[in-house]
């Protein structure tokens, strides 16, 4: 049976803990039919995905890296490049709000660190599979932005997510003469285990479902969405 994804190589960042929105797309795309190449910091979370995604018949390659540094970047590149022979998907998933405290109270370091876990892990993965998604004719890069007006005490990661949808729109441009799509997922509050955790709704019916994300990744990583490049397409749930 074709699916949308047949003979497709992806690879994913931030699949890591169970429960969260990286797991749930890794499992879609390789439900379409994708072969995988899936990282995040921690070898026993991305091993434990990894597994996960085995049990159900998919092809997956696991690589941990610190996707900050350019060197562990472009290991994870080569890494799936030697195995698959090509990347024609990137998920750029990893990251998230670690940082909740008013501007005067955030240091450099907690600066440098929300912007490099949202901003730079996706330029520096981008610019690492970019050389061979040219070479084959096209590729497709999805990043992840955020839905909704910038919120107080999260004003290191407003702005890298303010400076994820900037690099979409600017690798769309640079990416349209060689076949490349850039677009963006800006997802609301979504029901994963970790906010469930910490902010106990009573009522999840306005949030964003995992499932409903992985499902607009999908869409874009597919043939489906040959004529969107350089959008940002918010995923809120009920909760608009």
């Amino acid at each position: 049976m074709t699916t949308l994804l047949s003979g497709k190589v992806a690879l994913v960042t931030g699949v890591s803990r169970d429960g969260q929105v990286g797991q749930a797309v890794a499992r879609a795309l390789a439900a379409e039919g994708a072969a995988l190449g899936i990282t995040a910091r921690s070898r026993e979370n991305v091993e434990a995905r990894a597994g996960e995604l085995r049990a159900t018949g998919a092809r997956v390659l696991p690589v941990a890296g610190n996707l900050a540094d350019e060197t562990e970047v472009q290991r994870v590149v080569d890494r799936v490049i030697s195995e698959y022979g090509r990347i024609d998907v990137l998920v750029n998933l990893a990251g998230g709000l670690t940082r909740y405290k008013p501007a005067v109270e955030h240091t450099l370091q907690d600066w440098n660190y929300e912007i490099a876990n949202n901003l730079l892990a996706a330029f520096l993965c981008s610019r690492a599979v970019l050389p061979g998604m040219g070479e084959a004719g096209g590729g497709t890069i999805i990043n992840f932005a955020r839905a909704g007006s910038p919120q107080a005490n999260m004003v290191a990661y407003n702005c890298a997510k303010a400076g994820v949808e900037a690099l979409t729109r600017t690798l769309a441009l640079e990416g349209r003469d060689r076949g490349i799509r850039v677009n963006a997922v800006a997802p609301g509050l979504v029901d994963t285990g970790s906010n469930i955790e910490a902010m106990k709704p009573k009522d999840l019916k306005k949030w964003a479902k995992r499932e409903d994300i992985a499902r607009v990744v999908v869409f874009l990583a597919s043939e489906a969405s040959a004529g969107i490049t350089g959008q940002t397409l918010a995923v809120t749930g009920w909760g608009i």
